[in-house]
C-alpha cells in the first residue's frame, strides 16, 4: 500500500502561478509512474500530467502543454507540478496518484486512462478566479 501526501494548491488570480508537490512512500519498485488527475466542476477526472520513474518520460494534457511543467525528485519519490499561466477553467480539485508502470502501458496511457492508477491522494483544490 502507497503513502502519499499532498500539499501546495490554493487560490489564484488569471495568469498567477502555483506548485502542487506530492510525496509517495511504500514502492516496491523503481520503475513508476506520478502524475496528477484533475477533477473540474461537473466534469469529469482527466489526466493533467504524469511522468516515469525511470526514463522520465512525461506527458501533458492538451490544454496545459506549455504552462505546466511536471518534474520529479527520485530520491525522494516526490513529484511537483509546477503551473503558470493560469486560467479559470484550471480550476478543480487535483489528485496526486501513483503506481508502478504496468506492462503493455506507456506513461500517457496510464495518465489518460488514469483509472489504472491504484492509488491517490485526498486531492487538493485549485482555484483561478478573480
Amino acid at each position: 500500500q502507497l503513502a502519499i501526501v499532498e500539499s501546495g494548491g490554493g487560490s489564484v488570480q488569471p495568469g498567477g502561478s502555483l506548485t502542487l508537490s506530492c510525496t509517495v512512500s511504500g514502492f516496491s519498485t523503481d520503475d513508476y509512474v506520478l502524475g496528477w488527475i484533475r477533477q473540474a466542476p461537473g466534469k469529469d477526472r482527466e489526466g493533467v500530467s504524469c511522468m516515469g520513474s525511470n526514463e522520465g518520460r512525461t506527458y501533458y494534457d492538451d490544454t496545459v502543454k506549455g504552462r505546466f511543467t511536471i518534474s520529479m525528485d527520485n530520491a525522494k519519490n516526490t513529484v511537483f507540478l509546477q503551473m503558470n499561466d493560469m486560467k479559470p477553467e484550471d480550476t478543480g480539485i487535483y489528485y496526486c496518484v501513483a503506481d508502478e508502470l504496468h506492462l503493455g502501458y506507456t506513461v500517457q496511457a496510464m495518465c489518460v486512462l488514469h483509472r489504472t492508477f491504484g492509488s491517490w491522494g485526498q486531492g487538493t483544490q485549485v482555484t483561478v478566479s478573480s
